[in-house]
């Protein structure tokens, strides 16, 4: 045989032996000090009771699923934070009379905002010979362009519609 196939195995023999002693003088020892802990526990509990190492693998089967619970509640609370970034959560509505020659208020503001007040404030002007309507783009709670008093009112109470107002 040639000398590097003969040191080769020898190391690899003296491996397996450093293994195995470690083995019986360390692992061995550790292991069974475990069982015996397990086995007064056992004993502490009574006869009728389910073995420790039984309720270990129930309690670590327990985790598991509640870490893949908490990770699906936690995966759908980040898709429902992104969904609440753009919905319409704040609603403001006021009715007027925009002519002195009509009644019962048929004439209205309506903002329709996000939590960050974007959105946009819809009117439509009731008279006795026609109706107009109109929109106008809302960012940050001011409108784009000029607004009317009941238009500015249907976006202060948007403001005030919000849980987080």
């Amino acid at each position: 045989m040639q000398p590097a196939i003969i040191a080769a195995a020898s190391a690899f023999a003296g491996a397996v032996i450093a293994l195995m002693v470690y083995h019986v003088l360390v692992v061995k020892p550790a292991l069974a000090r475990a069982e015996a802990a397990l086995s007064a526990h056992d004993d502490l509990l009574g006869a009728g009771a389910v073995p420790a190492t039984r309720r270990l693998s129930s309690l670590e089967e327990v985790h598991g699923d509640l870490a893949r619970r908490t990770e699906r509640a936690e995966s759908h609370l980040r898709e429902l934070d992104a969904r609440s970034l753009t919905d319409v959560s704040r609603i403001g509505f006021v009715r007027y009379d925009a002519f002195d020659d009509t009644g019962s208020e048929l004439s209205y503001a309506l903002a329709l905002l996000n939590r960050e007040g974007d959105g946009v404030v819809l009117s439509s002007i009731y008279s006795r010979a026609d109706s107009r309507t109109f929109g106008k783009a809302v960012d940050k709670f001011v409108p784009r362009t000029n607004a009317s008093a009941e238009e500015l009112g249907a976006i202060d109470r948007a403001r005030g519609t919000s849980a987080r107002a």
